[in-house]
């Protein structure tokens, strides 16, 4: 846009409006500008004003001209149709952007230079220090896992610090910025923060040195009595209801109200956080804590639910809060439970009870971590044929409330994984080694200070034998499928063609850097780039991680296809069509066994004990009528019904590739 000087017909006009400045000659205005939009404003330093030609609709259909009204600016730039009213305290150091309005404000201003949020460093997990995460617009999950736990590599930690210094630098200004779009009204106070596009701020208390990343598509709104300092807000993210942020960063579509409070801590896409408290805590995607009692602290958690009067202790009162837990993908914790740290729990596991004993299941996922009598008991395996699990499995993709594009984390959504089995063939060794060592007639087996009792081994064995062999059928099966989904007719030629691995990547062992499941040997030819000096930014990282996502099903084939042997006894380089159809069959037999488990789990959501607290002042008749009313029946509830539809639908995949083989498609 041109911008030009007042004309001495305009400054008078000001003047008789109620306008000062400390120098006429040092505003400018833009094409169409119209003096008769701006009353009882003072101005002072360089100031830019667009024309004001539209109109803001208020709920109610109270409409605002565009304008500026009873306001002080001081180095501010206003774009064409901005309504600003009403400024009790002052804007200093701002480009505001078209259309924005701010209304009832108090301070907005830049002091000095800053890089508004980014640079921040978060001391997640260890409060005391040593796995601090420097903070940034663009920063993923899996960046921020590497450089908390990855520790054990300075070179790496200082090479990627030198990357993320380059973009705070890039970030600093003197200026701020107010999106296109903006709306900010009864702002108590916004101090070295950036704005973007379509970002509502209505109420807040105080945001200083921090940016609100808001976008058309993904508008971030922060709404009453909030109080944030030091740090980021990701698109299409809420903070309301007094919530406080302290040297946080907030990822893509979180949530957070009902006076949710949490320091140096981080939270990735799709978290919420209500009632409660968080201190130090990694939050992967999905975490979701609700309730009031709840403290998350000092731990690493992700595609996780806390109940009620959840809680941890990160030290033991010797030398201070120095401890640390992890919570692998999918683990929850039932009401009033607690752990104290440090301890790991194997992914989607559940916690029960109060636990002291410093248990680490990492290698026994899927399982129940039980207290009985101030003792701690596990359960192995025994989550792979709960409703709930399959439940947190489908919900997850469905609540991901980000933007298609641009998205930070890249997340793989798969209960069964080269990750999850890895650990099901080590758990499945070590149940045989503990049987074998204790003898198979114990009652109870010991193992990382928890209890085993001897039912619970076999069914856990029993069911990680099911779950693995579910898992390599499927990728058997995928990978003879066409891309449509259909079968060509094979031949043992055309077979050991399909089988034969795309690439070496993926044979070796397997991590889940909080949402992306990838081979370790990826994550650690990343940072030897980054140590080497080969990967100087933040862009090629960030590419560098979602290839790993791209190319997750070939790697996951190749690891598979180095386990058939070890699993089946069954060369796949050389596999017969009998030897695929033996595996599919295998495949098959899982499959149903494990649904039919599930839709018995589903069942006692049905019985007479869940109907408790129906047909109120009733008999059992009006009972099971109120239950069935509220609840519906067991065999049409929809979950129900996508278990058996799902048996339907694996036993005619199985056929059909098995016609394939037999060649009669």
């Amino acid at each position: 846009m041109k911008y030009r000087m007042l004309t001495p017909e305009e400054i008078s006009a000001l003047q008789q409006q109620g306008c000062t400045s400390e120098n006429w000659k040092q505003i400018q205005v833009g094409d169409g500008f119209e003096v008769s939009r701006i009353h009882n404003t003072a101005f002072s330093g360089e100031i830019r004003l667009g024309k004001f030609k539209k109109d803001f609709t208020l709920p109610g259909g109270v409409i605002l001209h565009s304008g500026i009204e009873n306001a002080t600016l001081h180095n501010v730039s206003v774009a064409d149709d901005c309504c600003i009213r009403d400024i009790r305290g002052y804007i200093a150091n701002y480009d505001i952007a078209e259309g924005c309005m701010i209304d009832n404000a108090g301070t907005i201003a830049v002091e000095g230079v800053s890089s508004f949020g980014n640079g921040v460093k978060v001391s997640v997990l260890n409060e005391t220090g040593g796995r601090e995460v420097t903070i940034h617009d663009r920063l993923s999950s899996h960046e921020a896992y590497m450089i908390a736990l990855y520790r054990h590599r300075p070179s790496f930690i200082e090479k990627m610090n030198v990357v993320i210094n380059a973009y705070v630098c890039s970030c600093k200004s003197s200026r701020g910025s107010i999106g296109k779009g903006a709306s900010i009204i009864g702002v108590s106070t916004i101090r070295n923060v950036r704005l973007g596009d379509g970002c509502r701020i209505e109420g807040a208390l105080k945001l200083w040195e921090g940016s609100v990343n808001s976008t058309a598509e993904a508008p971030v709104f922060i709404g009453e009595g909030v109080i944030c300092e030091d740090f980021i807000i990701s698109e299409g993210s809420s903070v309301t209801d007094g919530s406080m942020l302290s040297r946080c960063y907030v990822g893509q579509a979180c949530k957070f109200g009902h006076g949710y409070s949490a320091s140096d801590s981080l939270f990735f896409c799709n978290c919420q956080g209500e009632n409660g408290e968080a201190c130090a805590i990694f939050a992967g995607p999905y975490t979701v804590t609700h309730h009031k009692s709840t403290l998350l602290i000092a731990g690493m958690f992700s595609f996780m639910n806390a109940g009620s009067g959840s809680n941890q202790s990160n030290h033991m009162y010797k030398l201070g809060p120095i401890h640390q837990g992890t919570l692998e993908r999918g683990a929850k914790t039932a009401s009033d439970s607690y752990i104290l740290w440090p301890a790991r729990v194997g992914a989607f596991s559940l916690v029960m009870g109060r636990h002291v004993t410093h248990s680490d299941t990492t290698n026994l996922p899927f399982s129940y971590l039980i207290e009985k009598g101030e003792t701690s008991y596990l359960a192995p395996g025994v989550n792979l044929r709960s409703v709930g699990t399959i439940r947190d499995a489908r919900k997850w993709p469905k609540r991901d409330g980000r933007p298609a594009e641009g998205r930070h984390d890249l997340i793989n959504y798969n209960l069964l994984s080269p990750f999850t089995i890895q650990k099901m063939i080590k758990g499945l060794q070590t149940l045989e080694n503990l049987r074998y060592a204790s003898g198979e007639l114990s009652d109870v087996y010991s193992f990382h200070s928890v209890k085993i009792t001897n039912s619970s081994l076999k069914r856990g064995m029993e069911l990680y034998r099911i779950a693995i062999d579910k898992f390599m059928g499927n990728s058997l099966i995928s990978r003879l499928q066409e891309a449509d989904g259909s079968f060509s007719d094979l031949n043992e030629a055309s077979l050991r063609a399909k089988l034969r691995p795309d690439t070496p990547v993926g044979s070796g062992e397997w991590v889940d850097i909080s949402g992306l499941i990838a081979p370790k040997s990826e994550i650690e030819a990343l940072m030897n780039g980054i140590e080497r000096g080969e990967v100087t930014s933040l862009e090629v990282i960030a590419d560098a991680f979602k290839q790993m996502a791209d190319n997750y099903y070939s790697y996951e084939w190749t690891w598979a296809f180095q386990h058939i042997q070890q699993l089946y006894g069954i060369n796949p380089s050389k596999m017969t069509k009998e030897e695929a159809i033996k595996i599919i069959g295998i495949w098959k037999e899982a499959v149903e066994k494990l649904d039919k488990l599930i839709y018995e789990d589903a069942r006692k959501e049905f019985n007479l004990a869940s109907m408790t607290g129906f047909g109120a002042d009733g008999n059992k008749e009006q009972k099971e009528s109120d239950f069935e009313q509220v609840r519906g029946d067991f065999e049409s509830n929809p979950f129900v019904r996508s278990v058996l539809d799902h048996i339907q639908a694996k036993t005619e995949l199985g056929d059909r590739a098995k016609a394939a083989l037999l060649g009669t498609t």
